[in-house]
């Protein structure tokens, strides 16, 4: 049988590993998240999440800035910078790709170890024939009975440490060495401390010959209790704190779903029991309105009867009057002339009956929906929406304000009409029409212009100014129809008069005792003073304007008719004090 040939020494002889995953459960830490195969030379990144080599070089660049560069490589050193696929952080990659990056062995384990599980047989990675039975860990390479043998007599492999591939899916773990890149065969057992690497023994003494290298056992501790007291001081703390924080946002989440929930079902609940009391109000409403309906139509009935009747006696007095009329004698005429005039006259006065032919019907105008009203309570939810039933009573209506009965001549005059219902109750609602007319009872062409407000709470307030004083005649109609009380008697006067003397208690204490100040009173001094002073004949008694003699302070100053009509003299002459 012929010499196998020598196999591969590197860890990077590991056999590919079967894309397909066909187990059912697949060790999450044996895949790859990226092509969701198992791990192809598996590379760590700087986040310390691990991908294939093949999947991180295939990634696109986040951004690409110049490095720093040595000697002829000043300028085309670059660094590449990508997005982890795992967690979305920006990491650079080492000038030389993906291939700089440290190399994931726990994730080789793995692959093996999921190989070793899976169902299938393992076939001989150096003959490619026989069925693999043990595996060299030193070189990563799965041997038939032949070639591990062949691999035991070699003298570059006799002292490699084989397991059988039963025991070692028995164990479950691996424990092999690692070797170096540089010098194949040779593994890492030293550590150089000014590189900061692991290093085989050639490198120790070639590429490293003037560094200080110690056994890896020797600095183990040292840098495990560096990354130990990472994780202990510093990192588990805050991961316990991360996962307190995280646990509480969740509960939080669960809390404010919950309450979310509860507040959706309360107000499915208010829903369906507003719904519920609206429709309630909606059968109230339209029952009030059935005996609205009910009611007004029973009105009509009666005023139908009412007039008809009426109808029949002043047709049926008529008719007899004229046919006595025309086709009695004199003397049946004088006969029947006090029954006949009896039975007119009683029918005249009748049909002055308010009730009757001078009552407009009622066809329903003043029946009217008001959404917006507040309409109380129905099953505990408050409610809007009346139906506003209220008739205006023209002798029920009032007028409040002076306005209406006196005025002056350029100022403005008010007064408001309150429309009422037939129990003296004030409308709650506008819209009516109201015409104002006011026109002097003397003068053909002047009248005055008057505005009228709607107030939507059934009053109007009315405003006017006069031009002209005199008496003026004040129509106030409610659909055309007066109000009780009008035409009203609007006294219009000239603007006041205002005062152009001192309101004073005497002229001859105000002028100081001047002689030939005078008066507008009738007082006079004895002396020959023209003058008014206290307790002399014609004083008021009492403080009074010097222009007019007037004893009201707020007065209207007197026109000198006035004045010569009270004064025993013909002349008045005043003067200011």
């Amino acid at each position: 049988m012929s010499q196998p040939e020598e196999e591969p020494e590197q860890r990077g002889g590991d056999p590919e590993p079967n894309p397909e995953l066909n187990g059912s459960t697949v060790n999450p830490r044996a895949v790859c998240n990226v092509c969701k195969r198992l791990f192809r030379e598996p590379k760590i990144l700087p986040c310390l999440h691990t991908f294939c080599s093949d999947c991180i070089g295939q990634l696109e660049p986040f951004s690409v800035s110049p490095g720093a560069g040595a000697g002829a490589d000043r300028g085309r050193a670059v660094v590449v910078t990508v997005l982890c696929p795992g967690c979305d952080s920006e990491v650079d990659l080492p000038p030389s790709g993906p291939a700089g990056l440290s190399t994931d062995h726990l994730a080789l384990d793995e692959v093996f170890l999921e190989t070793l599980a899976s169902d299938g047989p393992l076939g001989c990675d150096l003959c490619g024939e026989g069925g693999a039975e043990s595996r060299c860990e030193v070189c990563g390479v799965n041997l038939c009975g032949f070639c591990c043998q062949a691999h035991r007599r070699q003298k570059r492999t006799a002292s490699h440490s084989v397991q059988g591939l039963d025991e070692l899916k028995s164990r479950g773990r691996l424990c092999r060495p690692i070797l170096c890149c540089v010098h194949p065969g040779q593994e890492l057992r030293l550590f150089c401390q000014p590189c900061d690497l692991p290093v085989c023994l050639e490198c120790a003494a070639t590429l490293h010959r003037d560094h200080r290298c110690c056994p890896t056992s020797d600095v183990i501790d040292c840098h495990g209790d560096r990354i130990r007291e990472l994780i202990t001081v510093r990192l588990r703390p805050r991961l316990e704190r991360l996962e307190e924080s995280l646990q509480k946002v969740d509960e939080s989440q669960e809390l404010l779903q919950a309450r979310v929930d509860a507040t959706a079902n309360d107000i499915r609940a208010f829903a369906r029991g507003y719904a519920s009391a609206v429709e309630a109000h909606c059968v109230s409403l339209l029952r009030r309105l059935e005996e609205l309906r009910i009611h007004r139509r029973n009105q009509l009935h009666v005023q139908r009867a009412q007039l008809r009747q009426a109808l029949l006696d002043i047709r049926g007095g008529v008719e007899f009057a004229e046919r006595l009329l025309s086709c009695g004698s004199d003397a049946e005429i004088l006969s029947a002339k006090g029954v006949t005039l009896g039975r007119l006259t009683s029918l005249s006065e009748s049909s002055l009956d308010p009730n009757l032919a001078t009552v407009a019907p009622d066809d329903g105008s003043s029946i009217c929906f008001m959404p917006r009203e507040a309409a109380g309570e129905v099953e505990g939810y408050p409610v809007v929406g009346i139906i506003h039933s209220k008739t205006i009573d023209l002798s029920k209506c009032t007028i409040e304000g002076e306005g209406l009965q006196r005025g002056i001549v350029g100022q403005p005059g008010h007064f408001t009409l309150v429309c009422r219902d037939s129990a003296g109750e004030q409308l709650t609602r506008g819209g009516e029409h109201i015409l104002i007319s006011i026109a002097h009872k003397e003068k053909r062409n002047c009248t005055i212009e008057a505005t009228v407000t709607d107030n939507s709470d059934g009053s109007y307030s009315v405003s006017y100014t006069a031009e002209e004083p005199g008496s003026y005649s004040v129509w106030v109609c409610v659909k055309t129809q007066h109000v009780k009380g009008s035409p009203f008697i609007l006294n219009v006067k000239r603007k006041m008069r205002r005062h152009s003397g001192t309101f004073h208690c005497c002229s001859f204490c105000s002028s100081g005792g001047a002689k030939d100040a005078r008066c507008g009173c009738a007082g006079t001094m004895p002396g020959g003073f023209k003058g008014c002073g206290h307790g002399h004949k014609g004083h008021p008694g009492k403080p009074h304007w010097s222009c007019c003699g007037s004893t009201v302070e707020k007065s209207e100053c007197l026109p000198e008719s006035v004045v010569a009509a009270v004064s025993p003299r013909g002349h008045l002459r005043t003067v200011e004090l």
